[in-house]
């Protein structure tokens, strides 16, 4: 098959993806958009150009529910499946999808509350791992059952962040509120720290190129990068420790200084296609094309004193296919941050969180939450 007749059944895809949805046409940021829906989640099929509100939960009844009330906190999909979709929410537990034309479906086995971050195995699709509040849970047959897999004594803590090595998905990674950085090799089932910071660890981003190399951000915005051993064995005792050992453990903040960061960090992205690492905060996009060396400032529409970055996505085949969002505004670049357009967003809501389909980037999920008055 020619690369042009793939490309085009993937546009199609996403066509029909998306096709049964009541559209949202949405305009240029200096005019009011077309329409605007109350809704938490949005899709898509061609880069933002318009949306869907896609919420509905399925009834025996006849009688659909919805989603549309709750508060989105993250989006993530099935490294195997990019039809499968996870929602952590605020305060309302996780849902999930496998086709979202076919709706959600909530966890029922699992506590109504915040959900922390969800991450399901490269290798195994049926087990999920969920983190909400001090307490890391697994599913091992698609969200059926869950077993909760980590707790912590201290009951204000938070598993903020979950990362599984995509090499060898037995090594899994969690950062805390406390600070900690902890490591289990079985999956789960005992965990030991490795590294602790003084402050609380937001995020834990493995490389898609090298799951040896992690990237760490704290929740004061500080960015450090180290290796682990991905070649783990369980079994083997005489070698336990260097199944936990830490490498070239590297401060990137003398770095960063000058690019007055913030303090409200939002995402740490390294592209699968060519290895670019991109860090956000609610004031800046930065660019590094050197494992975090030497960075960029991309350029933003609005100055860094008006900026307020909410969340955002650089698409997974091409990294120079930029997208943000903000509490009222969607912005895409097509080549890489040196000029943008914007669009209204198709909901008075805050958009807060961007997922991009990574078989056919066209698709695009827009998350939603509520504003505080």
């Amino acid at each position: 098959m020619s690369t042009k007749s793939f490309k085009l059944i993937l546009a199609l895809v996403g066509v029909v993806l998306l096709s049964s949805a009541c559209s949202i046409s949405t305009t240029s940021s200096n005019t009011s958009a077309t329409q605007t829906v109350d809704s938490s989640i949005f899709a898509s099929g061609d880069r933002g150009d318009t949306w869907r509100s896609m919420t509905a939960i399925p009834s025996p009844s006849g009688q659909p529910g919805s989603i549309s009330d709750l508060s989105v906190n993250l989006i993530n999909m099935d490294p195997e499946d990019s039809q499968a979709l996870y929602l952590a929410s605020y305060d309302k537990g996780l849902f999930y999808t496998y086709n979202i034309t076919d709706g959600w479906n909530q966890v029922k086995t699992l506590p109504s509350a915040t959900v922390n971050d969800v991450k399901v195995d490269p290798k195994a699709k049926c087990i999920i791992y969920a983190a909400i509040g001090n307490r890391v849970y697994r599913s091992s047959d698609c969200t059926r059952t869950w077993n909760q897999v980590y707790y912590d004594t201290d009951v204000t803590v938070n598993v903020n962040t979950i990362a599984i090595d995509q090499y060898n998905s037995g090594n899994i990674y969690i950062g805390t509120s406390r600070g900690e950085i902890i490591k289990s090799i079985d999956s789960g089932n005992s965990w030991r720290t490795i590294q602790r910071q003084d402050e609380g660890i937001a995020h834990l981003i493995i490389s898609p190129l090298d799951s040896r190399l992690i990237f760490v951000a704290t929740a004061k915005n500080n960015i450090f990068s180290f290796n682990s051993n991905t070649n783990t064995n369980p079994a083997d005792s005489a070698n336990l420790d260097a199944n936990f050992q830490v490498e070239n453990w590297t401060d990137l903040n003398e770095i960063l200084h000058d690019y007055n960061l913030g303090v409200s960090f939002k995402d740490i992205i390294v592209n699968p296609k060519d290895g670019s690492i991109f860090i956000a905060t609610e004031k800046v996009i930065l660019r590094s094309a050197d494992n975090g060396s030497t960075w960029t400032d991309i350029n933003l529409i609005q100055p860094d004193k008006n900026a307020v970055i909410n969340a955002v996505a650089v698409d997974p085949q091409n990294s120079n296919n930029l997208y943000y969002v903000t509490n009222t505004t969607f912005f895409r670049s097509s080549d890489g941050g040196a000029t943008w357009t914007t669009k209204k967003l198709p909901t008075k809501r805050a958009g807060r969180e961007l997922l991009i389909d990574f078989r056919n980037p066209n698709v695009i999920y827009l998350g939603t939450k509520k504003i505080q008055q």
